[in-house]
Formats: C-alpha cells, structure tokens, sequence
C-alpha cells in the first residue's frame, strides 16, 4: 500500500489540529467578569454603552482629567501600578476598548481608524474636557491621530512606546512572537492558534514586552489568559492581527498634531532609535524621554517612572499646580 503524499499528511493534520482547537474552546468553562478590580477594591468598576457596544471602565480620584489607554490584547489591568498613585492628583479614567478585557466584542474591522473613533466618543460621551490623554502602544498612537484631527477635548498627550512602525511591530517582542504572528494571518493556521489561547506562548510574549520577566506578574497573565477564553475573543483579536500593518499609516498624521506632545520611549521597547527619532521630528514641538530599564509594556516594567513623567508634564503645563 503507498503511502499518502507528504502535503496530503499535511493538510489531514492541520484539519485535525482545527477540529481539535474547537473541542478543546467547547470544554472551557466560560469566565465571568470580576465584580471587583483585585488591585484596588475601592475603585469601582462601571459599564457604558459607547456606538451600541458595552465597555468597561474606571473612574477613580479628584482632579484633572486624566485618561489612561492599554496596549493590543491588554486591558486597563496593565495599569493597576499606576491608578491608585495618580488618582491623587487625577481624575483617573481606564477604559477596556471593544474586543479587549471586559468589553463586548463586536464583529467589526479592528482597524486604527475604530479604536480612534471609539476613543473619541468615549471622551465626548462622558463628557471629558481638557483631558491629558496617556497611552501605551496603539493606546499612544490613538490618542496621537485624534489630536492630529483636531479632536478638541484633548488638551495633551503622553506618547509611551507608540505603536507605529515595522509590518507587525510585535514580530520584535522574541522569537515565539515571531513566529506566531507571522502564522497568525494565515487562514485556518491563524485562527487555530488564536482559538487555543496556549498559556505558555501567550506568556513568552507577555515576557518579550517588558526588560525583567518578573515584571509580568501570574497574577496579570492568568487574568489576560482569562479574558482571552471569552467566546468571540480570538476572532476579534485576529482581525485586530491582520490590519496591524495599518498603523504604520498613522505617522502621516502626526505633523498635523497641535497639542503638546511628550514621547516616552523604554529603552527595550521594540521600536528602533531612528523610528523614534522620526516620531519626535514629525510632531511639532514633542519632546523624547527614554526610560532606562523599560519594555514595552512601561507600565509593569517602571511604573513609578510613568507616573513621575506624566505627573511632572502635568505641572509643566499648569494642568497641576506646581509645588
């Protein structure tokens, strides 16, 4: 009896491996989302209806407005370092944005252009004015193209690690991410991968994005992981994979921007010197920090550094009073 032909063999596995990836999501237990934020059961967590879609977030303290924006696959978690400490001089806004954390996950084209539009009508719908906006990655590059269209309620931005260059910036994080995310685009590969959710890659690529693996706690990995088993979760963050090549399209923008600007940049984030060197000369007036011993998921790595850098561009520009 002949053997079947070597890509035949193949093609059976990768059928076999797709079924198995459903059975394997249909015995998971279906998480529930938490009554309380585990890091801060003072601030209340609350829901809202933005364009149709249910999103979480928080609202914590007195002050200044402040809106703090997560990175791709996160949620307003990654910032649980931080919130408590800025919360005494702000009034601290975290949003899950759709297809992440707690929110709904709609079927719509997760492009750059979508999570800018949802960010903007969160800020008009609870009626924000004059808000610093400080965001990590695309929740950088998002707030950078609102102000680069005019959005009139953003009063200044601070830019961590904006998300902004290479096909699939991600790819830089290691080699599993690597290798994952270039399989990822790839029909049937692509959503096998994203519908098993392995908690062990998923943890390499935590790890790729912060300078010290300790800074990604198992507590934040088991809560990423959670949310990542919500039915409807890889499918949306799939189709947030295959438009990433658009935010490289946003840079265009920033010459554009009319608010002031702080870059901050860990100094292993994955961007390279002459892309950051490039951001700081495209927007008028930005000003560059590089923070030493930081990834790029600032937060976890050095989050007393980002809360020194947005509090001391604060007082720099009277939205604190100085001391």
């Amino acid at each position: 009896m002949t053997a079947p032909p070597f890509w035949t063999l193949v093609g059976l596995s990768l059928v076999v491996i797709y079924l198995a990836g459903f059975a394997i999501v249909a015995l998971r237990s279906r998480p529930l989302p938490p009554m309380e934020l585990p890091w801060a059961d003072t601030i209340p967590i609350q829901y809202r209806e933005i364009d149709g879609v249910k999103v979480r977030f928080l609202k914590a303290g007195n002050g200044p407005p402040l809106l703090l924006l997560h990175t791709l696959r996160t949620q307003l978690d990654i910032f649980a370092n931080v919130i408590p400490v800025l919360a005494r001089d702000f009034t601290v806004y975290a949003v899950d944005y759709p297809g992440h954390g707690w929110s709904d996950i709609p079927q719509v084209d997760y492009t750059p252009q979508f999570f800018a539009r949802f960010v903007g009508q969160f800020i008009d719908g609870l009626k924000i004015e004059n808000v610093l906006v400080a965001g990590v990655s695309i929740g950088a590059s998002i707030p950078l193209l609102l102000a680069a269209g005019g959005h009139s309620p953003i009063k200044a931005v601070v830019a961590i690690n904006p998300y902004d260059y290479g096909r699939r910036g991600i790819d830089r994080a290691n080699l599993v991410a690597k290798i994952l995310f270039t399989l990822a685009p790839i029909p049937l590969v692509g959503e096998t991968l994203m519908r098993l959710n392995l908690p062990l890659l998923e943890r390499w690529v935590l790890e790729g994005g912060v300078a010290s693996a300790a800074a990604v706690t198992p507590a934040f990995r088991q809560e990423i992981w959670k949310v990542g088993t919500r039915p409807g979760y890889s499918r949306g963050f799939l189709n947030l994979v295959r438009h990433m090549p658009l935010w490289r399209e946003s840079r265009a923008a920033y010459g554009r921007i009319g608010v002031p600007v702080l870059l901050i940049y860990g100094d292993h984030d994955w961007s390279r010197p002459g892309e950051r060197q490039a951001n700081l000369e495209a927007i008028p007036g930005a000003r560059l920090v590089t923070v030493e011993q930081g990834g790029h998921f600032l937060p976890l790595d050095r989050p007393d550094e980002v809360v020194r850098q947005i509090t001391s561009f604060a007082r720099e520009l009277r939205i604190l009073e100085k001391n």
